[in-house]
């Protein structure tokens, strides 16, 4: 395994400047019951609030929340199995999303802090998403910053990605595998966000995004699964649904659908920003969260 590097300095894919932010921790471990370990950082004390990352991150990705929340929470950024700095899990082990909603589950329990609130962002959204549905003793709230994964809505044919973004993709992944890693990052990130946000990223960014390039072929294998109404109405605890003014259609298609199908759901837009909402403006993201977890908990006491 290699030795997790510090990293002083994040900026989202839709940030034409650097932020400043302090360093994460080396981090700690949990055992899962298949002999991995899971990788984690936290700060704070609190109520547990567990951030799940999407596609070519890890648990740095959440640094200006565990900055930004931890004087009032307990906040623990994780790595998903494959992600860096697991970067040496067996191949045989399947990559997959609903492997990792299930070890999400699993987290919490030998964590041993109690049902947490989780935010998940991108991939994360979706996988956080489907942890909800099956483990609704092990949550208090959940955020799905724009979560990924198809819509389907009846009676209309199940919405994809355009065919040239497929395209893309394919050819990020492709690019990756024989070596030229810098182009296919390019590729894949500014079909996620908009073109030209990989050239305004910082290095610590594309640093995260480089340790994590070799898991985006095998995402690519594991297409996440359509968001339906059924599914939804199985997440019973309070929703908030958080996308950027300026993200890409298909995420604020699927935050609008979520907010209407989900029993208990609200919805903030994070104004000037697009995918990477919580690098471009953690204030504003921090604090939509923050007022969403305190008034579950108002709620909760009334």
């Amino acid at each position: 395994m290699r030795t997790p590097e510090r990293c002083g300095t994040i900026a989202a894919v839709n940030a034409p400047t650097p932020i400043p932010l302090p360093v994460v921790s080396t981090p700690s471990f949990v055992e899962l019951s298949n002999g991995l370990r899971m990788p984690y950082v936290e700060r704070g004390a609190g109520e547990l609030l567990l951030f799940v990352h999407g596609s070519l991150c890890d648990y740095r990705y959440w640094q200006p929340q565990l900055d930004g929340l931890s004087d009032r929470y307990r906040c623990v950024a994780v790595s998903l199995t494959h992600y860096w700095p697991n970067v040496d899990t067996l191949p045989q082990l399947p990559f997959s999303w609903s492997r990792h909603a299930d070890e999400l589950a699993e987290f919490i329990a030998r964590f041993g802090a109690g049902p947490a609130h989780v935010i998940g962002h991108s991939r994360g959204g979706c996988v956080s998403f489907h942890f909800a549905r099956r483990h609704v003793r092990q949550l208090r709230t959940l955020t799905l910053a724009d979560p990924g994964g198809p819509l389907q809505i009846a009676g209309r044919p199940l919405a994809r990605l355009p065919e040239t973004v497929n395209a893309l993709r394919a050819r990020a992944a492709q690019l990756i595998e024989q070596g030229n890693v810098e182009a296919g990052l390019q590729l894949f990130v500014d079909s996620v966000s908009r073109p030209g946000f990989w050239a305004k990223s910082t290095v610590a960014f594309r640093t995260m995004a480089t340790d994590n390039a070799h898991t985006l072929a095998r995402q690519f294998r594991d297409p996440l699964p359509a968001y339906v109404p059924d599914d939804a109405s199985q997440v019973r605890c309070p929703v908030l649904l958080i996308d950027g003014e300026k993200s890409p259609d298909m995420f604020r298609r699927t935050v609008t659908a979520l907010a209407s199908w989900c029993p208990h759901a609200r919805r903030n837009t994070v104004n000037g920003a697009s995918h990477g909402m919580n690098l471009a403006h953690p204030a504003a993201f921090n604090r939509y969260v923050d007022a969403f977890v305190r008034s579950t908990a108002t709620a909760a006491r009334a």
